[in-house]
């Protein structure tokens, strides 16, 4: 029989915890430090993968800042993600360009069966611009975590 090791974070770890995610401003993303503290399954996809990768090894107890470049975040913006498109591929996806306007986060079914999202830039009688970066892209991030336990 093999003992798990509750003590350090690992991949299939349950990990309870307070986090808070801000950018360089100090603008908080999100923080739970001041509410109920989350409960995550590594490798779950629960959290963006960054910052599961900063849990991997820490202890219950252990209280740390991390400061995040962009590309150790979400990466870097690619502006080959900001695409133009038609009034009619919209409506192929189901997506009606009368319910938007632009800083809306739209959702489009991927070929594969999945989904993926932009940002609508801009609408106008052609068609629409939108922003397939991740919306923390280019950001440089604050990430502050306290380990509560593992299971």
């Amino acid at each position: 029989m093999t003992l798990i090791n509750l003590s350090e974070v690992k991949q299939g770890s349950h990990v309870t915890l307070h986090y808070r995610l801000s950018l360089a401003d100090g603008a908080d993303i999100v923080n739970t430090f001041g509410d109920r503290p989350a409960t995550l399954l590594l490798g779950a996809g629960q959290i963006a993968p960054p910052l599961e990768a900063i849990l991997l090894g820490m202890k219950v107890g252990s209280h740390s800042t991390f400061r995040l470049m962009p590309e150790q975040a979400f990466g870097v913006r690619n502006p080959e993600l900001i695409q133009k498109v038609t009034l009619a591929a919209l409506r192929d996806h189901g997506v009606s360009s009368d319910e938007f306007v632009p800083g809306d986060l739209v959702e489009f079914n991927a070929p594969s069966g999945g989904r993926y999202a932009g940002v609508l830039k801009e609408i106008d009688a052609s068609g629409a611009l939108f922003d397939f970066n991740h919306p923390l892209a280019g950001q440089a991030l604050s990430f502050e975590v306290q380990i509560i336990g593992i299971l």
